[in-house]
C-alpha cells in the first residue's frame, strides 16, 4: 500500500503548524502534541499520565502544585482549538491507580462535548467502568480505514499505525558541542509515535534513518527536522 506524505507549513493565531498527507487523509499536527485526522474530524492525545503529578507529590517529590492543572488547560487549548466530534486517547491517560485528579478529570469530561475514547495503555489500570460511567469507551485498538490506533507501536501489514508509549525526543546539534532535547512526532513509513502530552513526563530519544521523517516541538510551534545523515533508529525499550 502506498503512503503519500507532504508537508506544508501553515500559521494560524502564531500558532505554528504542519500538516501532511498521509493515505490521502489530512492531518495536523498541533505544538501540544495532539494530532488532527481533518477528514473525520478525530483529535488524537497521547500519553497525558494525569494523576503522576499528585503521586509525586505525596511522596515528596518538589513539584509545582499548579503542574496538574497544566494538564487540563493544555487539552482545553488544543481541544477549542480543533472542535473535534471525537477525541481519542492513545493510552496512559492516567499515571496508576485513582487519586485527586480523577475528581478534576470528572468535572473536566463534563465541559467536552466530543464523543471521547481511550485505547488502554500499560499504566491505564483504572477500572473501564470508572471511565464508562463517565460515558467514555475503552478499547484495545482502533481500525479504521486502513489506519490502526494503538498505544504501544505496531507494524501490520495494510495500515498505518498512530501509537505512543515511547514519548519520542530527537537530539539537535548546535554549534560546537550545543545540543538540544526536543519532543517530537516521529514518523516512518508506515507509523507516527506522537509525543507524550503530559507536562511531568520525560522523553526517550530516537535517532531516525534517512526515510524516517521527524517534526520537533518547541513552544508554539511544530517544525520538520532537517536530517543531515543517515542514523540507525535505537531500538524501543520504554
Amino acid at each position: 500500500m502506498g503512503h503519500q506524505t507532504r508537508s506544508e507549513k501553515i500559521s494560524v493565531e502564531m500558532t505554528c503548524l504542519e500538516t501532511l498527507k498521509i493515505q490521502n487523509q489530512t492531518f495536523t499536527l498541533h505544538p501540544s502534541g495532539t494530532l488532527f485526522w481533518q477528514e473525520k474530524s478525530i483529535l488524537l492525545i497521547s500519553d497525558v499520565h494525569l494523576g503522576k503529578v499528585s503521586h509525586f507529590r505525596k511522596f515528596g517529590a518538589a513539584v509545582p502544585q499548579n503542574a496538574i492543572q497544566k494538564n487540563f488547560d493544555l487539552m482545553d487549548e488544543a481541544v477549542n482549538f480543533f472542535q473535534p466530534e471525537i477525541l481519542i486517547f492513545l493510552g496512559d491517560l492516567f499515571h496508576s491507580s485513582l487519586n485527586t485528579e480523577w475528581q478534576l478529570f470528572e468535572k473536566w469530561t463534563s465541559t467536552v462535548i466530543s464523543e471521547i475514547v481511550l485505547v488502554a495503555g500499560n499504566h491505564d489500570i483504572i477500572s473501564p467502568l470508572k471511565y464508562e460511567a463517565l460515558g467514555i469507551r475503552v478499547v484495545s485498538e482502533v481500525q479504521l480505514e486502513g489506519f490502526l490506533l494503538t498505544h504501544h507501536p505496531e507494524e501490520r501489514e495494510d495500515f498505518f499505525n498512530f501509537s505512543g508509549h515511547i514519548h519520542p525526543a530527537i537530539r539537535l546539534q548546535g554549534s560546537g558541542r550545543q545540543t538540544l532535547r526536543l519532543p517530537c512526532f516521529f514518523k516512518s513509513e508506515h507509523q507516527m509515535i506522537l509525543p507524550a502530552f503530559g507536562t511531568f513526563t520525560g522523553t526517550y530519544i530516537l535517532e531516525p534513518t534517512e526515510t524516517d521523517e521527524v517534526f520537533a516541538v518547541a513552544g508554539d510551534s511544530v517544525f520538520k527536522v532537517a536530517l543531515k545523515e543517515s542514523k540507525r533508529r535505537k531500538r524501543f525499550s520504554k
